[in-house]
């Protein structure tokens, strides 16, 4: 079941329905100037939410493993640079 969004004026005013008909599993989503602005869901739903962008994101070592292995990484050679002569003086 969708439902229309909530203009902020009515979301305010009627802010306990828009808290039970995101208890009940059905996010809503309030404008502002006719624009989508927040949604508003359960804590479990947000929970969820949080925990599978968790899971889908990569670790720091799988990052590292991802990292394009194979011939011109290993194979860069380093710039040569002329040191310049400094004075402390």
């Amino acid at each position: 079941m969708s439902t229309s969004p909530w203009s902020l004026q009515d979301a305010k005013a009627r802010f306990s329905a828009v808290v039970d008909a995101a208890l009940s599993g059905e996010p809503q989503i309030v404008t502002r100037h006719g624009r989508r602005a927040v949604v508003v869901v359960s804590a479990t739903e947000y929970d969820a939410l949080q925990q599978n962008a968790k899971a889908a994101a990569p670790g720091f070592v799988e990052h590292l493993l991802s990292m394009p292995k194979g011939k011109g990484l290993g194979d860069a050679k380093r710039a040569s640079v002329a040191l310049r002569e400094v004075d402390f003086e």
